[in-house]
């Protein structure tokens, strides 16, 4: 992140670990502090990024080939680097990431099988350098994260949201690869990827996101 003088901060795990929830408390937290924060997420964040969302989330996307989705994932990615999060770390606000280039090596390379080659590839093209300086996954098992994304979705569903249900169609063998994987990644950049038990209180998550985040910008 030469040049850059933001700080960009991601969240990952399997659906339904709590992330969303976890930034959005994280987000209220800095600003209360009046620090400059700007909020993604992946994929969507931008017009283009929305669109591609609708294709990837919705149920009714079938015989979606693994190439084309992660393909499609990068072009969000890609969107929301030029539009949002680029522009904003050099300016030099908090970023604040819900997904991104973890979440495809997860995903697509364990869960989908395309490897990590591709992924790390398809990262130089549409990142650009633009790396997080400090990543939190919210680890939790997959029988709890097939419980409560179904449960997340029927809630959304009876509010009259965006059907966004597509990846509950995968089995516990699915999660298990992309929990693994995520696992493997936070193994090989422990200094980048913090592991949090996703399992306790959204307050006993917080404090913890809080405390590497207080010694990623200072906060006394």
């Amino acid at each position: 992140m030469a040049g850059k003088r933001g700080r960009f901060i991601t969240f990952e795990g399997i659906d339904g670990c709590g992330k969303t929830t976890q930034l959005e408390m994280l987000a209220e937290r800095l600003r209360a502090l009046n620090m400059p924060v700007t909020r993604a997420r992946e994929p969507g964040g931008t017009a283009v990024g929305d669109a591609i969302r609708s294709i990837l989330l919705d149920s009714a996307t079938v015989r979606l080939a693994p190439v084309a989705e992660v393909l499609l994932y990068f072009a969000s990615r890609a969107q929301n680097v030029d539009e949002i999060i680029a522009p904003a770390l050099e300016s030099g606000r908090v970023v604040l990431c819900d997904r991104f280039v973890d979440a495809s090596a997860a995903y697509q390379g364990a869960g989908r099988g395309l490897g990590w080659e591709l992924i790390e590839n398809l990262e130089r093209i549409a990142c650009r350098g633009v790396k997080p300086h400090l990543t939190f996954i919210l680890d939790i098992e997959p029988a709890t994260s097939i419980s409560r994304a179904l449960e997340r979705n029927r809630d959304a569903a009876g509010a009259g949201a965006a059907d966004e249900s597509r990846f509950e169609r995968e089995g516990l063998e699915f999660f298990s690869r992309v929990r693994g994987a995520y696992l493997e990644i936070a193994a090989r950049e422990p200094g980048r990827v913090v592991v949090i038990d996703g399992e306790r209180s959204r307050q006993a998550v917080q404090e913890d996101v809080w405390r590497h985040v207080r010694r990623l910008l200072e906060i006394s």
